[in-house]
C-alpha cells in the first residue's frame, strides 16, 4: 500500500474499473486511479408491486443488493422502499429505464444523480478538494480522508496547467483564418488552412504541455466539433484531446430553454475525460465571475467543473440541496410530487404578491444613502426556516408567516436552509475580508470573483424553491420568503423615518435615504445597526451618493421607473441601472458616449451644481453627432445586438432582429431561439443589414437618422434631470447652427 495526497480533478464512470479518478498529487504528478463505487435507487409503491420488480430484476447480473427497508421521503415521512444496488455506475441508468418502462406507476428516488454528488456526499471530496489516498499496486483507492471542507475560507490551490486556444473571428461571423494556442510560457499562432496541419498543431501542443484546462472560444460550437468531422471523414484515429486516452470526448447537442422571463440558448458542448475543457462563449456566467468563480461553484457544489461552467446557477443550487438530502438519508424523488395547494382567489391574491416596491422620488437628490440587505431572501430561508417540507406545518414551535398567518415548523431545520445556511455563511465571510484588504491586493480579484460566484447561487435558490420541476421545490414556501421579505422591508422603513431618516426608494431588499441635515457614514452605521436589531439580518451600506437621478417612464414623466437610475459614490464611482449604457441592444459607441458623459459629471467637485458641465456634456454629445455624419464610426460600433425569442417564420411582426433573422436564414446561417442577432440599421427596405451575412455591408447605406434618434434619446436620459427639455436637447444636439455660446450657465 501506498499513502499520497493530492487534489481531485476529475471524477467520472467507467466500465473496466468502475470509478476513475484523475488527482494532481502533492509532486505535481497527474495521476489516475480507480475505486469501486456501487450505486443505489430506490422503488417505492404497494407490497405485490415491488415484489414484481424484485422478481424482474434478482436475477440481473449487474444487481448487487435488492431488499425492503425504510427510507425517508421529504414530504411523505418513512416510506418503504425497493433498494436496488448496481455494483457498476456505468450500468445503473440502463438497468433504471428498464425497470421504469415496465412499472411506470411506481414511485422512484435517486435515479438520476449526477456520480459526481454522489462522491462527494459520501467521501466529502469535491472537485480540487484536497484529500489523502491509500492506494495498492494497481492504483485502486483503498481508503481515502478528505482534508478540506468546500466551506474553509482558505483553500489550497494546486498547479492548474492551463492552455488557451482562440480563432482570430468569431466563426459565426466569417470562418477564423488562424488559431492562436497560449500557455504561461509561450504563444503561437497556426493557420487554420491546411486542417490536417491545425490538427497535427494542436495535437502536439497538448502533449507538449499536457494542459488541466483547456480554455478555448468557440471550442464547444466550432473548433472541436469541425476537428472530429475532419477526423472522421479522413479515418483519422491519432487525435484525441483527452488526458484518458481510453476514453472519446463527449459530445452533447445544442438546446433552447425559457427561463426567468427569456429565452436561453446553450450551445453543443464538447466534454473531455482526465482534464478540462470550457468554452468561454459558451459558459453561461463566465463573463460574471470568470474561472475563480466556476471554481468556486465546483467546490460547494460538486459538480464537475465542466459541468457547473456551462449549466445556469439553478442547477448548481440543485447539486447542494441533493447532497444535503443524500447526507441526511432524506430521498431524492425521480420527479416532482409536490403539486401547488388549493387557493382560493382572494388568497391568491393575498399570498402571490412578491417583493415590496416602493416607488422613487423621481428628480436629483444629494447626499443619498443606499442600504442593501446581504442576500435578504436565502437570509429569510434560513433565518425562518423556510423551507417546503416545514411551511404549513403546524408543531409546538411555530411561527406565523406575516399577512398570510401560515404556519412554520422551527423543530426540525428544514433541508432548503441547510442547503444554505454554510453558502450564505461563506459568501459574507468573503466580503468580510474584501472589506479588509486594499484595493490593490493581489487577492481582491480572485475574492470578488468567488464572491460573485457564490452570489448568483444565492440569486437564483429563491427562484428555485417556486419553480415548477424543481425536486424540491414548493410554491408555498416561495411565497413565504417574499411575506417575510415585504414585513421587513417595511420595518426597515419605519426604523430609518423614525430616526429622522426620508426614505427615498425601496426595491424588494435594498433602501435609498437621506437625512434632513446630512447623510455621514457615521449616522447611517447607526441606522444599520437599528436595522440589524429589529429584523436580525445581515445589512451591509453599498455606499453613500453625492447625488443619485430616479428616472421617471419614457411615456408619462410623472410616473416612476423602480430600476432606472443614475448615480456618483462619494469615491466618484458610478452606479447605473437601467439606461442605455446598461443595454445589449443600444450600439456601442451610444453607450460609451452616454458613459463619458457620466464619467464627466461624476468629475464635478463635489459642491459644483451639474448643469455648470452642461457646455461641456454637449460638447461630447455632438462630437458623436458629428463623427456619425462623417462616416468616421467604425461600423461594429453601430451594431445593435438583440436576442432571439423564436424561429425566424415565427415572428407575426416584421421587427428589425425579425428582419436581419430572415436574412440569415436565407444565406443558410440559422440562429436559434436564445441566440443574438446583430444588425445595422439602414436607409430604405428592409430597413437592416444582418452584421453575420457572408458580405460586407455598405457603409453609405447606414441609416443616419434613426442612429440620430438613439443618440438624443440617450441623451435625453442624462440632460432631462438636469432640466433640458428634450426639445432643447434635440436643437443643441442636431442644428448645423448651434454656436458655442450656450445658454447654459457654469456656475
Amino acid at each position: 500500500m501506498n499513502e499520497l495526497q493530492g487534489w481531485l480533478l476529475d471524477v467520472y464512470a467507467d466500465e473496466k474499473h468502475g470509478l476513475v479518478l484523475w488527482i494532481i498529487d502533492q509532486d505535481g504528478a497527474r495521476r489516475q486511479l480507480q475505486q469501486t463505487f456501487p450505486v443505489t435507487f430506490y422503488a417505492a409503491g404497494p407490497f405485490a408491486r415491488l415484489r414484481e420488480v424484485w422478481q424482474f430484476i434478482k436475477d440481473h447480473p449487474i444487481v448487487a443488493i435488492t431488499e425492503r427497508e425504510q427510507r425517508r421521503d421529504l414530504f411523505s415521512g418513512q416510506r418503504d422502499v425497493l433498494t436496488i444496488e448496481v455494483a457498476n455506475a456505468v450500468q445503473q441508468p440502463q438497468l433504471f429505464h428498464d425497470v421504469i418502462r415496465r412499472f411506470p406507476d411506481l414511485d422512484y428516488y435517486d435515479t438520476d444523480i449526477p456520480l459526481a454528488i454522489r462522491y462527494a456526499a459520501k467521501h466529502d471530496l469535491f472537485p480540487l478538494g484536497h484529500g489523502r489516498f491509500l492506494i495498492d499496486e494497481a492504483n485502486n483507492i483503498r481508503e481515502l480522508e478528505a482534508l478540506e471542507s468546500p466551506w474553509q475560507l482558505e483553500i489550497s490551490t494546486p498547479p492548474l496547467k492551463i492552455l488557451t486556444i482562440e480563432p482570430d473571428s468569431n466563426p459565426q461571423h466569417a470562418p477564423p483564418r488562424s488559431i492562436l494556442i497560449g500557455s504561461q510560457a509561450s504563444k503561437i499562432r497556426i493557420p487554420v488552412r491546411p486542417f490536417r496541419s491545425l490538427l497535427l498543431s494542436i495535437r502536439a501542443s497538448l502533449k507538449r504541455h499536457d494542459p488541466d484546462l483547456i480554455l478555448s472560444h468557440w471550442g464547444d460550437t466550432w473548433l472541436f466539433p469541425r476537428l472530429l468531422q475532419f477526423c472522421n471523414d479522413e479515418g483519422i484515429t491519432y487525435f484525441n484531446p483527452n488526458r484518458d486516452q481510453e476514453r472519446q470526448a463527449v459530445q452533447r447537442g445544442e438546446n433552447s430553454y425559457f427561463t426567468y422571463g427569456q429565452v436561453i440558448h446553450r450551445g453543443r458542448q464538447f466534454h473531455l475525460f482526465g482534464r478540462w475543457h470550457i468554452d468561454r462563449r459558451n459558459a453561461m456566467m463566465f463573463s460574471e465571475y470568470g474561472l475563480p468563480g466556476v471554481l468556486e461553484q465546483a467546490r460547494v457544489t460538486g459538480l464537475p467543473v465542466q459541468e457547473i461552467a456551462r449549466k445556469s446557477p439553478g442547477a448548481g443550487v440543485t447539486a447542494m440541496q441533493m447532497q444535503t438530502a443524500l447526507r441526511q438519508g432524506i430521498l431524492v424523488p425521480h420527479l416532482k410530487q409536490q403539486a401547488e395547494q388549493f387557493k382560493s382567489v382572494a388568497e391568491l391574491i393575498r399570498a402571490d404578491r412578491g417583493g415590496l416596491v416602493y416607488q422613487p422620488l423621481i428628480g436629483l437628490h444629494r447626499n443619498v444613502a443606499e442600504i442593501d440587505f446581504i442576500s435578504m431572501y436565502p437570509g429569510l430561508m434560513v433565518h425562518f426556516n423556510i423551507s417546503p417540507e416545514t411551511v404549513g406545518v403546524q408543531g409546538e414551535n411555530t411561527r406565523l408567516i406575516p399577512e398570510l398567518g401560515i404556519p412554520v415548523d422551527q423543530a426540525r431545520e428544514g433541508l432548503v436552509p441547510a442547503t444554505l445556511r454554510p453558502l450564505l455563511a461563506k459568501r459574507l465571510a468573503i466580503k468580510e475580508q474584501l472589506a479588509g484588504l486594499e484595493r490593490r491586493d493581489c487577492r481582491v480579484n480572485s475574492l470578488k470573483a468567488r464572491a460573485a460566484g457564490l452570489k448568483w447561487l444565492l440569486v437564483v435558490c429563491f427562484g428555485y424553491l417556486g419553480y415548477k420541476n424543481a425536486r424540491f421545490g414548493r410554491i408555498e414556501a416561495h411565497e413565504a420568503v417574499t411575506a417575510y421579505s415585504r414585513d421587513v422591508l417595511l420595518s426597515a422603513k419605519e426604523t430609518a423615518e423614525d430616526l429622522g431618516y426620508q426614505v427615498l426608494h425601496m426595491y424588494v431588499d435594498a433602501l435609498w435615504v437621506k437625512h434632513a441635515e446630512e447623510t455621514k457614514a457615521g449616522g447611517v452605521r447607526q441606522l444599520m445597526g437599528e436595522i440589524a436589531a429589529r429584523t436580525d439580518l445581515p445589512i451591509a451600506l453599498e455606499g453613500i451618493y453625492r447625488w443619485i437621478v430616479f428616472l421617471p417612464s419614457r411615456l408619462d414623466n410623472r410616473i416612476p421607473v423602480p430600476n432606472r437610475y443614475f448615480g456618483v459614490f462619494e469615491d466618484g464611482s458610478l452606479k447605473t441601472r437601467g439606461i442605455e449604457c446598461n443595454r445589449h441592444d443600444t450600439p456601442p459607441f451610444i453607450a460609451k458616449t452616454q458613459l463619458r458623459v457620466l464619467e464627466k459629471l461624476a468629475a464635478l467637485p463635489e459642491h459644483q451644481p451639474l448643469r455648470s458641465a452642461l457646455p461641456d456634456v454637449i460638447g461630447l454629445w455632438r462630437q458623436s453627432v458629428a463623427d456619425l455624419r462623417a462616416g468616421r464610426l467604425p461600423l461594429q460600433q453601430l451594431l445593435v445586438t438583440q436576442r432571439v425569442s423564436r424561429p425566424s417564420d415565427e415572428f407575426r411582426t416584421p421587427s428589425p432582429a425579425a428582419r436581419a433573422l430572415a436574412q440569415l436564414a436565407n444565406s443558410g446561417k440559422q440562429r436559434h431561439p436564445g441566440q443574438r442577432v446583430r444588425f445595422i440599421y439602414t436607409r430604405g427596405a428592409p430597413g437592416v443589414y444582418a452584421w453575420d451575412l457572408p458580405t460586407a455591408p455598405d457603409p453609405t447605406a447606414v441609416d443616419t437618422a434613426r442612429y440620430l434618434e438613439l443618440l438624443v434619446r440617450a441623451a435625453d436620459t442624462i440632460l432631462r434631470p438636469l432640466r433640458v427639455k428634450e426639445e432643447r436637447t434635440r436643437s443643441c444636439l442636431l442644428s448645423n447652427a448651434y454656436q458655442q455660446e450656450l445658454p447654459f450657465t457654469r456656475h
